[in-house]
């Protein structure tokens, strides 16, 4: 298949792609992508409303660590992630006054914040062109043969080889739609997928 084929299919099952974790502000959104970390974002969603509803960015820099591990318990890895945000909030309040920039480097200086958590913030918040591999990115581009690797690094690298780098980030968005709906890991509904070329399909 052609990257262009790809994306035909990708446009008629998803024209309207985008990320659905909820944000309103800047900070929301990157606390959103570390508490989504083994984790659905419809979880995600529930829990950020409760937290985001109580505290903004300079609040939550130094709100009690118990009260946010309360609020954000049913993520999973709760007290790991309470630590994460809060220290993110420290760090964004200290150095950016509560903002999240657009430096890739102080971003995945901080804890919890990696590689894919970056590509999605940079590319929903600043329209950098990135691809950010999930569990759900990576299942597809090996289903479909658009790489040969389970190295998240690797397999970032295929894909943006293989798609137009002004598709990149809607394109993410896309292969995480049709694999958290279409695609999925334990029983892909393979009668609704449009890709005929696929190792994986019954």
């Amino acid at each position: 298949m052609t990257s262009s084929e790809v994306l035909k299919f990708l446009d008629d099952l998803f024209p309207d792609a985008r990320c659905e974790l909820n944000y309103n502000k800047d900070y929301e959104l990157l606390i959103a992508t570390i508490l989504s970390a083994q984790s659905t974002d419809k979880r995600v969603n529930l829990v950020t409303k409760v937290l985001f509803d109580k505290y903004d960015i300079y609040s939550l820099a130094e709100a009690p660590i118990e009260d946010i591990e309360r609020i954000i318990y049913p993520v999973g890895t709760h007290k790991r992630k309470a630590e994460y945000i809060k220290n993110v909030a420290r760090e964004l309040v200290k150095n950016y006054d509560g903002c999240v920039p657009n430096n890739r480097e102080f971003l995945e200086s901080l804890p919890g914040v990696g590689r894919k958590t970056c590509n999605v913030v940079l590319s929903n918040l600043y329209n950098e062109a990135a691809i950010a591999v999930d569990t759900h990115v990576k299942r597809v581009a090996n289903r479909l043969g658009l790489t040969k690797s389970d190295d998240v690094l690797v397999i970032e690298q295929d894909l943006m080889k293989f798609f137009p780098k002004d598709k990149w980030s809607r394109v993410h968005h896309q292969l995480v739609l049709f694999g958290r709906y279409i695609c999925k890991s334990a029983k892909p509904e393979c009668a609704k997928c449009p890709f005929v070329k696929c190792k994986f399909r019954r």
